[in-house]
Order: C-alpha cells, then sequence, then structure tokens
C-alpha cells in the first residue's frame, strides 16, 4: 500500500528557490468559486469534474484555466488578465456567463519549485443571484454538480472523489462561513491568502503541503515543533492543521 495519498499533486520535490537552476516559471491562471444559497443557512459552489484525459484528470475543479495571451485587455496588467481568464473559462466550460467585475481575489496558490508544468493560480468568488443553467460540453468537462463544501470535503474523506490540495483547503475554508452574502462579506473582510507552497517529510515518511506561518514552512522541515499552517497528506486522507490563520 502507497503511503502517499492518491491527490497529492505535488510530484518529487525538494528544497530549493524559484530561482533555483532547472526550476520551470509557473504559469498563470485564474479560478472562480462560483456560490448560491442553499435554503436558509447554507451555502453550495459549483464543481466541475475534468475529463479523466487531461491535466488534473478526474478531479473535482472550479471553473477555471491558464490565462491566454488575450485575456490581457488592460495591458500588461495581470490582475485583470486573471478576472477575465477566470470569466472566459467559466463561460467555456460552464456555460455561465459572469460578470469578473463582481469577483473578488480571496488567495493565490503557487505549487512547489522544481522542474514540471505549475500553474500559479489566482482565486476568486463571486455569488450567483439566484438558479444557474450548467451547460458543459462533454469535452475537457464531464460532470458538474452544485454541492455543499462541507459535503464536498465529506465524499473526499470517503474516497468518493478527487480533490487537489489547493481545492481541498478553499472548500474548507468555504465551508467555515453560510449563507453566500455571510461568506462574501467574510472573503471581503480578509486580505486575501498568498500559498507559496513548501512540501517535505515528516519523519514517519508523511508528506505535508506548508505554507506561510507554518514552523517547518522556512526549513521545509515538516517535523520542527511550533505554529502550523499545512495540511497533512497522508494515505488514508488529508487534515488540514492551523494555528497562525485566520479561516
Amino acid at each position: 500500500m502507497s503511503d502517499r495519498h492518491k491527490n497529492d499533486t505535488y510530484g518529487n520535490i525538494e528544497p530549493r528557490s524559484e530561482q533555483a537552476a532547472g526550476v520551470v516559471p509557473p504559469i498563470p491562471a485564474a479560478t472562480v468559486v462560483l456560490l448560491r444559497d442553499a435554503g436558509t443557512d447554507a451555502v453550495e459552489v459549483l464543481m466541475l469534474r475534468k475529463n479523466s484525459r487531461i491535466t488534473f484528470g478526474g478531479m473535482w475543479v472550479f471553473p477555471g484555466g491558464k490565462i491566454d495571451q488575450a485575456d490581457y485587455v488592460d495591458g500588461d496588467n495581470l490582475a485583470a488578465a486573471a478576472r477575465t481568464a477566470a470569466a472566459r473559462e467559466t463561460l467555456e466550460e460552464a456555460g455561465i456567463n459572469a460578470s469578473a467585475d463582481a469577483f473578488h481575489h480571496f488567495s493565490h496558490w503557487t505549487p512547489p519549485p522544481g522542474p514540471n508544468k505549475r500553474f500559479a493560480t489566482w482565486f476568486f468568488a463571486a455569488q450567483m443571484a439566484g438558479d444557474e443553467t450548467v451547460a458543459i460540453d462533454q469535452g475537457e468537462i464531464e460532470d458538474h454538480a452544485w454541492i455543499n463544501p462541507a459535503a464536498a470535503l465529506q465524499r473526499h474523506a470517503a474516497g468518493e472523489i478527487d480533490l487537489a490540495p489547493p481545492t481541498w483547503v478553499t472548500l474548507y475554508q468555504l465551508s467555515r462561513h453560510a449563507p453566500a452574502a455571510r461568506l462574501m462579506a467574510y472573503l471581503q473582510s480578509q486580505p486575501a491568502k498568498v500559498y507559496s507552497t513548501h512540501v517535505a517529510k515528516r519523519a514517519d515518511g508523511v508528506r505535508v503541503a506548508m505554507w506561510h506561518g507554518d514552523a517547518g514552512y522556512e526549513a521545509w522541515d515538516a517535523d520542527l515543533a511550533g505554529g502550523r499552517h499545512r495540511l497533512v497528506m497522508a494515505a488514508e486522507g488529508f487534515t488540514f492543521e492551523n494555528t497562525v490563520e485566520n479561516y
């Protein structure tokens, strides 16, 4: 039996900086978390299941993708291009015409520096006014669902769905606030979180993704005592440990 979780997407890594030889620059990308109310005090998020034959195949994700050159409608403004890309991908992947002006930037994710292709992704959130008709093309996207974030985490724990670490942590954050207006107000009240990921093995062989504030982050040492801001990616399931960040 493998000691690595099947949704640990970070590959074989070693401590290195973004400027180290052989490190491939991350590709700018963007995604949007579309929220709607479900009942009087609950929230749902739109998730899409990727075609099993493409990057992140079979995983459940939020609408999004690579930022194209055509998305730079405001000169070289990357923040504006990220909004445009997230809106474009939402239309292409889900058939929803969402306004980029309504998007709130609440996090940014970068995988560990390494030799493989990776995506530095802007995460946005937007509240939908009501029922949205979702249209998928059965090409890149094979299925969709409006799902409560806590329920999605439960399904992942049961092995029913696949989630990449950034998606899992985002769902964890979303699961702590409802309904949708309150969740959006919370996200808007906080500075955008920046996740420049470091991954290391604990002494027991379990891989851990760490972010700023974790005691082991700077040293790439998952066994250092102290504050925690990490996702433990044990084979039997993900566990989020946090003592330093407000979620």
